[in-house]
């Protein structure tokens, strides 16, 4: 991928881990780019990196060599461009969920005002108006999710970061967050980099999918996702989506056989 519309330059990215005992590679160099406005999901076995990936692009672990760049500048801690969601949900239990909204817009000194309409704009994206009162405690995980997506989303940060955001959802849930989310992105058009386990998903959602080696880990192969936007759940049936979910099923199946050692 080439030209002057990457948002972000991953280059030559490597990641090792230091222990008393021994120093643990868990990224071999990769490389790749993402286009403003793209969604990009990557996909592997546990263990291959997925996760390390994302948090060199959050600033948050220190590549050993290579280096990221955001809009040409290069990425070396956390910053405000960049929105990062996590698996667990994150957030303050004694906030209300509007407050937990408001609280990167109260850091950064918005105004009273101005922080009530932006949580109230991102409620109603995220389908939880009548819900602004209303403590963590009291949500399921699915509406935690959707409240910790536009506390991110608040901020108006220029890249969302998602690491495996659905991964403790059941099923049912994690369907319809999905759809919640390209709903999402599609009204806000974020650059989002999305790391998932889950093959349906990585499709379901993304422009792009890099499949990832087993640990340590590296791009196994790019697969473009040539499927009409927009998406809902009935596409998951049809012969071109499962076309694209055999392909990728064989490639994380090759790299689960390795990291387990199987002959």
């Amino acid at each position: 991928m080439s030209g002057t519309d990457n948002k972000l330059v991953i280059k030559s990215v490597s990641k090792t881990f230091k222990t008393k005992k021994t120093d643990v590679t868990a990224l071999q160099e990769t490389t790749f780019d993402v286009r403003e406005g793209e969604f990009v999901t990557i996909l592997g076995p546990s263990g291959c990196g997925k996760s390390t990936i994302l948090r060199v692009v959050a600033g948050l672990v220190a590549p050993s060599s290579g280096k990221v760049l955001l809009d040409g500048k290069m990425i070396t801690s956390p910053g405000p461009e960049r929105g990062m969601v996590f698996q667990s949900y994150t957030l303050f239990p004694w906030l209300t969920v509007q407050k937990n909204i408001e609280f990167g817009l109260e850091l950064k000194k918005n105004g009273k005002d101005a922080r009530e309409k932006e949580a109230r704009r991102y409620l109603e994206l995220i389908g939880l108006s009548g819900f602004e009162n209303v403590y963590p405690v009291n949500l399921s995980g699915g509406m935690k999710q959707r409240v910790a997506i536009a506390r991110a989303l608040a901020n108006e940060p220029e890249v969302l970061l998602m690491d495996e955001p659905f991964g403790a959802l059941d099923a049912q849930t994690r369907t319809l967050m999905q759809e919640l989310l390209l709903n999402v992105w599609e009204e806000t058009r974020k650059t989002i980099m999305f790391v998932t386990h889950d093959v349906e998903e990585a499709i379901f959602l993304g422009d792009t999918i890099y499949v990832m080696t087993a640990r340590p880990g590296r791009i196994k192969e790019k697969i473009k996702v040539d499927l009409p936007r927009s998406r809902n759940y009935e596409i998951k049936d049809k012969p071109e989506f499962l076309a694209y979910k055999r392909h990728a099923l064989e490639l994380i199946r090759q790299e689960s056989i390795k990291a387990a050692n199987i002959v």
